[in-house]
């Protein structure tokens, strides 16, 4: 499991590589190269950007997917479930009821 979870930082980490200056340095060879327009370039960019950030959010949903089942494998509790419980907890203390 933690295997999986190294991927999906590891992954996370290679797409957040893709940086606005990377993605320009990237459009203006490909510009160079391919004799693109500076508008060619630009939505080349806008491309290189869009694809990166949705591949963020998938890679963040699957590692926080994957984080989940581990945390209900181990039987941990969340922190707001946590938090339901000690203030039950110190309800019932105040009212005398422990």
């Amino acid at each position: 499991m933690l295997e999986l979870l190294e991927k999906a930082v590891m992954t996370t980490i290679g797409v957040a590589a893709i940086t606005q200056k990377k993605a320009e340095e990237l459009a203006a060879e490909m510009k160079e190269r391919f004799k693109m327009s500076e508008d060619e370039g630009k939505q080349l960019v806008d491309r290189i950007q869009n694809i990166a950030n949705e591949s963020r959010e998938k890679v963040k949903e699957m590692a926080e997917a994957e984080v989940q089942k581990v945390v209900e494998r181990l039987g941990l509790v969340s922190k707001e479930e946590f938090d339901r419980l000690a203030k039950r907890v110190q309800e019932l203390e105040s009212r005398g009821n422990v």
